[in-house]
């Protein structure tokens, strides 16, 4: 079943054309990855999906229903949560209130205590830091915590925007089982750009190549995995 569909997807700014006729598909349930290298519209592709930037042309379909017109608000209610780039928490306030940001949709104050009480359990390291300031965390740490404050909206959809960028080793290792565990435990369908190729295609069960803000590849993670030309550009081999 798909969750997410994206037609013909034309993007600018200005004069320069950031996405070129993008189009791909994203099944409900499973992992899909977005590789590429720097520049080449990732990010882009993510923010438009969000209703951060607007396309030009082209349909964005979440669960069949079009979306590339609702705003931000209106596409976070119909099931989508993203985490962006640099993971942006909010530096001064604490862990709880920044969680409690990712829940605005919700109004039933016991609704909100119990998804706390949830992430709290998957993230109990995020528990132990509850009342600290959110630009205190280590890097890592923030990225659970934007993690965490995507959940709380409890999406059927996540996108995630370079998760282990700027991490420790150890944290990468982290990032990547957290994202196999959300797919897996909460069934939730997970759309990741991530410079770190080979960690991305390890985990992803569908794999797109963007290059200059075109689709150029696509098919099973595994065979992209495999593949000469990929691994010679994105996987240093």
């Amino acid at each position: 079943m798909e969750c997410l569909k994206v037609q013909d997807l034309n993007v600018y700014y200005g004069v320069i054309q950031a996405l070129k006729s993008v189009s791909f598909l994203v099944e409900a349930g499973t992992i899909v990855t977005l590789i590429g290298a720097n520049g080449a519209g990732k990010t882009s592709l993510l923010h438009t999906i969000s209703a951060l930037i607007s396309a030009k042309s082209g349909k964005i379909l979440l669960n069949g229903k079009e979306i590339q017109k609702l705003s931000v608000d209106e596409i976070v209610r119909l099931g989508m949560a993203h985490v962006p780039e640099g993971r942006r928490v909010f530096a001064e306030l604490s862990v709880r209130e920044n969680l409690e940001l990712g829940a605005y949709i919700q109004k039933d104050k016991k609704a909100v205590q119990k998804k706390l009480e949830e992430i709290f359990e998957r993230f109990p390291r995020l528990k132990e830091r509850i009342n600290q300031q959110a630009g205190t965390l280590s890097g890592g740490e923030q990225q659970l915590l934007a993690i965490g404050r995507a959940l709380m909206s409890s999406p059927s959809i996540l996108l995630l925007d370079e998760p282990s960028m700027g991490l420790a080793p150890i944290f990468v290792e982290e990032i990547f089982s957290l994202i196999q565990q959300i797919n897996q435990d909460d069934k939730t369908t997970i759309l990741l750009v991530e410079q770190n190729a080979h960690k991305a295609l390890s985990i992803a069960h569908q794999a797109y190549v963007l290059e200059n803000g075109e689709i150029v590849l696509s098919g099973k993670a595994k065979d992209l995995l495999e593949d000469p030309e990929v691994k010679k550009a994105y996987l240093g081999a």
